[in-house]
Parts: structure tokens; C-alpha cells; sequence
């Protein structure tokens, strides 16, 4: 642009000069102003371009917050806006990623903590197992805490899974049309026979349908009444699921003991344990059944009943709450 400039005032001023000696000195003067007055709006433009680079690779750092409003006028309106946009994606990207590592740092040192209480009493098992003078009893005795052992590994494994595919956005959930007595009959039936053994019994009354994935939801619930028989000694556990214009609501009732009120705000929290935790519990089951509810626009609520024990309420909305 400066050397555009330069020709086509050389060519006037030339003009200028031709016809009038006093209108080319003015020509003249008014083109050395005029570039005079280019250039330094250009260096100022440029000043100011630098700050703002230099501004961006402080906030990118984290050095310096973003002050905006000084670029609110004239061709930097543009850029305000393309800036703002990029830092607000850049910040939101940074607290994701920071959370993330936070969150795995903490899911790993949790995971190996339950993996490493049943592997120590594989290993105890194991070597007792080794010793030849150990009678019949004691042997299947060990062998059965082998067998739990695994099964408990098993299935923390299994959840754990589950909970990382729902952290992926990698599960894909049905919306079918289930009948609120079916899910309840699947949910209980493979709880029906430690049920039994512990001297519990399950009351249910259902009516009435829901939208949603039958498998997970099942799933869900499952996990719920899993935990009210893990948290109760021989008794029963009532399940009341009914339809209305506007959800689909489960209601699981013990008779245990209730849940202690420093436990509620932490119930739902991944590997939470309670203040009284059962033998089995490694306290991601609740958390699962959170995530499988919450992703079919439903919610989970758990409290003492008036009664005593504890009550869960599951509500599936028809619409968008």
C-alpha cells in the first residue's frame, strides 16, 4: 500500500509541477502528510495487534485474565468476538481436561484399592491351600472364599466397564416401550436366591409402563435392591411402580435400618462406602444406577422412610425436565 501510494503521488505531483509550481509544492505536501499520517496509523494498528498477541499468550498460560473491551471499536470488533469465543473454548477445554486427569487419578488409585483387598485373600487362600495337612473342612472352606472372591472381582470389573462406556458416550439406549411389572420381575430375579438364604423377602406391585432401555434399566434397579439386601439383616423389601400423565415412578422401601445422614449427600458418589459398609459393597453400583437413570431423563432420590428404613424413588419423566 505505501509503495501504491508513493507512484500515484509521484505521478500528481509530477502533474502538479507541469501546469503550476505552486499547486505541485501543495500536492506535494499533502502526499507526505498523507503517507506520514498511513504510517503511523499503521504503527499504532500494529502496537496494538502485538498487545493483544502478546495478551492471548499470557491467557493461554494462565498468566493473565482478558481484558476485551479495549478492542471494542473500529476492525477489532471482529476479532473481539473471534478472541472471546476462543478463550471461553480454550478455558472450558483446560477445566475438562483438568477434571479428567483429576477424576482418572482419583478412579485408578480407587480401583486398585478394591482390587487389592480380594486379590490379598486370593493370595492368603492360596497359600493356605499349599499346606498338605490341611483337613477336608478347611479346604472347601477356602475354596469357597476363593469362589467369592472371584465372583466379587468379576463383577467389580464388569460395572467398571460399564461406568467407563457411559463416561465415553460410548452406550446407546433403547427407547421401547416396558412394562413397569416386567422390569421389576428382571430387575429381582437374580437377587431371588441370596434373598432367600438371608431370610428376605421381596413384595412388589406394579402397573403401567415406562419408555426406556429394559436391559440397563433393569440393571438399575437391580443395583438398588442389591444394595437394600446387602444393608439389612432378614426382613422385607417392598417395590411400588405406577404410571401417571407425567412419569413413571418406582418406589423401593426396606425394612433395614435407614441410611445414616452423613451418607445422603454421598450416596450416588462413586465409590462411597458409607459409614456401616457391607462385607461386599465397594460402592459403584449406586453410581451406576445414577447414570443409567439420569441418561433416560429420569431421577434417583433416596431417603428414610417415616417408617424407618430405606426408601429409593426413581422417576422416568415423559418429557423434558
Amino acid at each position: 500500500m505505501l509503495v501504491l501510494m508513493l507512484i500515484i503521488g509521484s505521478i500528481g505531483c509530477i502533474a502538479c509541477f507541469v501546469f503550476d509550481t505552486t499547486a505541485g509544492c501543495i500536492a506535494s505536501g499533502m502526499i507526505v502528510i498523507t503517507i506520514a499520517l498511513y504510517l503511523f496509523d499503521a504503527w499504532h494498528r500494529y502496537k496494538r495487534m502485538s498487545e493483544l498477541a502478546s495478551e492471548i499468550d499470557l491467557i493461554i498460560s494462565g498468566k493473565q485474565e482478558l481484558n476485551i473491551q479495549k478492542y471494542a471499536e473500529g476492525e477489532f470488533s471482529i476479532l473481539e468476538c473471534e478472541i472471546t469465543k476462543l478463550t471461553v473454548r480454550l478455558r472450558e477445554q483446560a477445566e475438562l481436561l483438568r477434571a479428567d486427569k483429576l477424576r482418572l487419578a482419583d478412579s485408578i488409585a480407587d480401583i486398585s484399592h478394591q482390587i487389592r483387598t480380594p486379590l490379598t485373600t486370593l493370595n492368603l487362600s492360596a497359600a493356605a491351600l499349599r499346606d498338605p495337612s490341611l483337613t477336608e473342612e478347611k479346604r472347601n472352606e477356602h475354596l469357597l472364599k476363593i469362589h467369592r472372591q472371584l465372583v466379587r472381582i468379576d463383577w467389580l470389573v464388569s460395572a467398571l466397564l460399564k461406568i467407563a462406556r457411559f463416561d465415553a458416550d460410548a452406550v446407546e439406549l433403547k427407547h421401547e416401550r416396558i412394562e413397569l411389572k416386567r422390569l421389576i420381575e428382571l430387575s429381582s430375579e437374580p437377587l431371588l436366591i441370596p434373598m432367600e438364604l438371608k431370610n428376605q423377602t421381596l413384595n412388589f406391585e406394579a402397573s403401567g409402563f415406562m419408555t426406556g432401555d429394559l436391559s440397563w434399566t433393569a440393571e438399575a434397579i437391580s443395583n438398588i435392591l442389591k444394595n437394600c439386601t446387602e444393608h439389612m439383616g432378614a426382613g422385607k423389601i417392598n417395590v411400588f411402580a405406577h404410571e401417571n400423565p407425567l412419569y413413571s415412578e418406582i418406589i423401593i422401601h426396606d425394612s433395614g435400618c435407614g441410611i445414616a445422614k452423613e451418607d445422603l449427600p454421598h450416596l450416588f458418589e462413586r465409590f462411597y462406602r458409607g459409614k456401616n459398609p457391607s462385607e461386599n459393597g465397594v460402592g459403584i453400583g449406586l453410581a451406576l444406577s445414577r447414570m443409567i437413570i439420569t441418561r433416560q431423563n429420569g431421577t434417583i432420590k433416596a431417603e428414610n422412610h417415616r417408617d424407618g428404613g430405606a426408601m429409593f424413588t426413581v422417576r422416568f419423566y415423559k418429557g423434558i425436565v
